[in-house]
């Protein structure tokens, strides 16, 4: 029996572990990490970091979940969950912050309201990729 697909669902990607992706990623869709992405991403959906998953870049997102390294900006527009191994150097800009014990963060946190900068952030990566 063929499972029902929406089409309005965001779509799921994964850089699976031991491969590593250099440039930039740009999507309405979810996104797990498990291996390395040397670039930033900006997606309108979810960014999940795998325990041995590495960015090192800028992140702009909805909500994230990391278990892993992140070495650059991170800007969630609404839930940001560290886990007891992430390990964050670079400043966060966030709706909602939440740390387990163990997870290691160097830089600065600005909490509140992000979306306004999320979408500036879109336009600035769109006319990039136009010119």
């Amino acid at each position: 029996m063929a499972k029902n697909i929406d089409p309005q669902a965001p779509a799921r990607n994964r850089i699976g572990p031991e491969t590593t992706i250099k440039g930039d990623i740009i999507s309405d869709g979810n996104f797990r990490i498990d291996g390395t992405l040397e670039g930033s991403i900006n997606t309108k959906g979810k960014v999940v970091v795998g325990e041995k998953g590495l960015i090192q870049g800028d992140v702009f997102c909805q909500n994230a979940d990391v278990e892993g390294a992140i070495k650059g900006k991170l800007q969630v527009a609404q839930l940001l969950a560290l886990k007891s191994t992430a390990n964050i150097h670079g400043d966060i800009l966030v709706d909602k912050l939440s740390i387990e014990p163990g997870a290691n963060f160097t830089g600065s946190c600005k909490m509140g309201a992000v979306i306004k900068d999320i979408k500036n952030a879109e336009r600035a990566a769109s006319a990039e990729q136009s010119a």
